[in-house]
């Protein structure tokens, strides 16, 4: 996965920045993130502090890892059902 740019105290600080009253298209020049960028950030971040955003982060993580756990055991659950079935097969057959 690719390593962010921005760091969590950044986006808050330039969420705090537009808050204060600052014009959106000049503090993205400065900070070099796109004006798309920033109103993603504000839609997903702006009503929340630090430590709730790293807390937003640490449960994206997990549902990740939950995710790819579920997969995992499906497939392994397949291909057992998949061993059960063709061993069944050769008992009815002979």
């Amino acid at each position: 996965m690719r390593k962010p740019r921005f760091t969590d105290s950044q986006i808050m600080a330039v969420l705090k920045r537009v808050e204060g009253g600052e014009a959106v298209p000049p503090l993205c020049l400065e900070t070099g993130a796109s004006t798309a960028t920033f109103y993603k950030w504000r839609a997903k971040f702006g009503s929340m502090d630090v430590s709730m955003m790293a807390r937003t982060k640490e449960l994206e993580d997990e549902n990740r890892r939950m995710k790819k756990m579920y997969t995992d055991e499906k497939l392994k659950a397949e291909v057992v059902a998949e061993a059960l079935d063709k061993s069944g097969e050769a008992i009815s057959a002979a």
